[in-house]
């Protein structure tokens, strides 16, 4: 018998072809093919007629029996004789030929090949009557041959073979997909767990989140048969990884800041990942900075934060910074007024707003379907709300979503909550320190001064700088800076404590160098009393100026403060040389002082050191920066509130750690012609010299009204110098806004004003002094006492003229 000639390898076959022979009646090889010969490595002509043992090797049997020399038909498991001596096991299958009692036709294989085609058999049979993994085969043009799927799984309609991608299942993805499995069949490279949308072609459509791997399929010649699409439904997980995924984001960019409106903004750009549009809706009092009232509808009117959108925000729609108009006082309302989240589809919303299409319009989006509302509680106060809305092409929410928007919410609602609990502390500071500022703009016959005053930034908030202009007798005037350390309410209650020490203290009318030392006995007790948690309230720093416009003199001295700068009328500039003295509640070294002379129209500029801090001064040198800077300021011709605002400009631009306080005093000088001045010796006929002196001075100016009681006071201040003093006694009267009178001496006992007796011979001269002004005093000086009265310059005004019909 011949060799059977089988066709060239896997040609027509999907797999390879097997090794056959043919056996006849007597047992004997009566055909060989190519495959049996080269698997055995045995031409035809080695084998044919001989008898069909000889392939066996040593030991083996074709069947179950030792003396079996043919096999059974069926299937069976040998080893067979290669021809270099090796066994190689085979899978054989046995069958009886038609025509020849006894005769056979067997194909055989290795035996591991047979066991890989029998696993791949039973591991597609397994694949495609399983229900949790999809399972499609493709040709080369991606035409679907066999799959599993059908319209149970994954919610995607069922797809017959022949089908090709349909945007139904494979949605607006479906030139990616087909693209991706194209590459696939052409370079073998496998595509494993792509993320896709698969559509579900209901309406709202129930989006199905499934895992693509597709592999390439290859034929018995290793050439591209087609593609195998495996496809895994991952919603749940995916579901979970994006919640977890968005719960992390909130946490990240939600409550880092202090702003109600930072936070409304980032939390509706965190929501809008999973909404169509989203809303925040804050409650006026949590942006205005005050207390919010209870959760009573009507009452909790919510102005629009911030929102987010895919495609846009409506115009129509409310926007930003408007106000929510009235809700209907309907179940649904009243039950996020108690702190419950909320989902209503699109009719459930038209009848929470009592089918009002002013209210639908303004608060609902075209095309929208499902409206999820979470109210931004904290500590019991309705803070908010958030509205999500879903639109036609999302599906509407669900249970695990109305938590997860619940969440984070609550998250949201305490930084909301600490943002608004900042606001109105930092309004209750900056109020208060407003409050113990002065007034920014004075205008005194000494000087023109302006004051300003910038908060620190990211967060300080207020602190204790502040200015003053304190107003002294004998139309001198006092110049203050100060800064207390810290931040927040102790600073500013410091500040507004010590502000107030030193305006007792200037009015004391004490040297510059003496007010610093009263102020640092008052921060030793100060610190005595404060608890230790408080204890960077117990140091400050000052400077404080006294400037007299009849003399043009100015005295410094300082407590840690930068020093002050002066521009003269030429426009040039210097920094005044004060002797730098501890801060205040540092203790134990004196202060020292500097006197300088101020041209006319002189500018005169103090500043705590957050100013030479801010930027541009703050690299380098920070005092000669602000120098230099006032100096082209000045020389500009702008005003001190111009200047003032332009030295502070930084501040509105950067976040300064420190705030900052700044004086300007355009200072003036006392025409020589409103002063006179005269000296007597220590005599009893230097007071009648002095009134003489005065009378004649008065009739000049033009005020000879007040002579009678001018000859009074002078008299009786000469005469109390003359008595209890020593010479020479100075006298000088300065015309202002009211005239004053001052009598020098170089003693330094106090007068005290006292109500003499009927019998008392003396004790009567500041009496009368008091009477006849209206108001007076005494300083003291490196060198005696100066006693001092002011009057007013029309008659009328005396204390002595009594009103009319009195």
């Amino acid at each position: 018998m011949d060799a059977v000639a089988g066709p060239p390898d896997g040609q027509d076959m999907p797999m390879p072809a097997p090794a056959t022979v043919v056996v006849d009646r007597a047992g004997a090889v009566a055909g060989w093919s190519h495959e049996a010969a080269r698997l055995l490595a045995r031409p035809a002509d080695a084998v044919t007629g001989r008898p069909l043992t000889e392939l066996l090797s040593a030991g083996a049997t074709w069947g179950p029996g030792e003396s079996a020399r043919t096999p059974r038909p069926g299937p069976g498991r040998t080893r067979l004789r290669h021809a270099h001596g090796n066994g190689v096991d085979v899978a054989f299958w046995a069958t009886a030929l038609a025509g020849e009692a006894g005769a056979l036709l067997i194909n055989f294989v290795p035996a591991d090949t047979a066991a890989g085609w029998g696993q791949g058999t039973a591991l597609l049979r397994s694949l495609m009557d399983q229900k949790e993994i999809g399972i499609a085969l493709r040709d080369t043009d991606l035409r679907l041959e066999r799959t599993n799927i059908t319209s149970g799984m994954f919610g995607a309609p069922a797809m017959e073979p022949g089908d090709r991608f349909t945007p139904v299942v494979w949605g607006s993805d479906a030139a990616v997909a087909e693209s991706i499995l194209t590459r696939v069949v052409e370079t073998g490279v496998p595509v494993v767990s792509w993320q896709h949308k698969w559509r579900s072609g209901q309406r709202p459509p129930q989006d199905r989140t499934v895992s693509v791997s597709a592999f390439r399929l290859q034929d018995a010649r290793s050439e591209p048969s087609g593609v195998a699409v495996v496809v895994e439904d991952v919603t749940e997980p995916e579901r979970i990884r994006r919640q977890r995924e968005l719960l992390h984001s909130a946490a990240t960019r939600i409550g880092f800041s202090l702003d109600a409106r930072n936070i409304a903004q980032a939390l509706a750009d965190v929501i809008s990942d999973i909404t169509d549009f989203v809303a925040v809706d804050l409650t006026r009092a949590v942006l205005t900075g005050v207390e919010p009232a209870p959760a009573v509808r009507g009452r909790n009117r919510l102005v629009r934060a911030a929102a987010a959108a895919t495609d846009g925000w409506p115009e129509r729609m409310l926007d930003i910074g408007e106000e929510q108009p009235p809700l209907p006082d309907t179940a649904q309302v009243r039950k996020i007024l108690r702190g419950h989240p909320v989902v209503l589809d699109r009719q459930a919303v038209s009848r929470t707003l009592e089918e009002d299409e002013h209210l639908v319009a303004l608060l609902v989006p075209d095309g929208a379907h499902s409206l999820m509302v979470a109210p931004l509680f904290a500590h019991g106060i309705l803070l908010g709300a958030v509205s999500a809305w879903r639109t036609e092409h999302s599906p509407a929410f669900q249970s695990d979503e109305v938590q997860l928007l619940k969440e984070i919410s609550s998250r949201a609602a305490l930084g909301i909550d600490n943002a608004r609990r900042y606001a109105y502390q930092h309004r209750a500071v900056a109020e208060l320190q407003a409050r113990l500022l002065p007034r920014a703009v004075t205008d005194l016959t000494a000087a023109h001064t302006v004051g300003a005053y910038a908060s620190a930034g990211g967060g300080a908030g207020v602190g204790g700088d502040w200015f003053d202009v304190i107003a002294l007798p004998s139309l001198r005037v006092a110049f203050v800076v100060g800064d207390v350390v810290g931040h927040g309410l102790p600073a500013a209650a410091g500040m507004g404590r010590l502000r107030t020490a030193v305006q007792n203290f200037a009015t004391l009318e004490l040297e510059p160098t003496e007010v610093l030392a009263h102020m640092e006995d008052l921060m030793q007790r100060l610190a005595a009393e404060i608890p230790v948690s408080l204890s960077d309230t117990t140091l400050a720093t000052c400077l404080f100026a006294v400037y007299d416009p009849t003399t043009r003199q100015c005295t410094f001295a300082s407590a840690g403060q930068p020093p002050p700068v002066v521009v003269r009328p030429d426009g040039g500039t210097e920094q005044v040389d004060v002797p730098q003295g501890p801060p205040l509640g540092v203790g134990g070294v004196p202060y020292e002082s500097s006197t300088i002379t101020l041209e006319p129209g002189s500018v005169l500029a103090l500043f705590t050191d957050g100013l030479p801090a801010l930027r541009p001064h703050a690299h380098g040198d920070g005092v000669g920066r602000v120098e230099q800077e006032l100096g082209e300021l000045c020389r500009g011709r702008h005003t001190l509130e111009e200047t003032g605002e332009a030295l502070l400009a930084a501040a509105d631009r950067t976040e300064p750690r420190d705030d900052a306080a700044v004086l300007l005093a355009r200072t003036h000088a006392v025409d020589p012609d409103a002063v006179a001045a005269w000296e007597f010796p220590a005599e009893a006929g230097s007071a009648a010299e002095a009134r003489a002196a005065a009378t004649r001075q008065l009739d000049a100016w033009g005020l000879a009204d007040l002579s009678f009681t001018t000859e009074l006071v002078v008299s009786e201040l000469v005469t109390n110098a003359v008595r209890y003093a020593w010479g020479p006694i100075r006298v000088r009267l300065i015309r202002d806004e009211v005239l004053i009178c001052e009598v020098s001496d170089h003693s330094n006992t106090q007068p005290r004003l006292m109500r003499a007796g009927g019998t008392d011979e003396g004790g009567r001269g500041l009496f009368i002094v008091a009477q006849c002004t209206t108001r007076w005093g005494c300083r003291y000086g490196r060198r005696g006492k100066t006693i001092w009265t002011e009057q007013p310059l029309d008659a009328v005004g005396s204390p002595l003229v009594a009103p009319e019909g009195g």
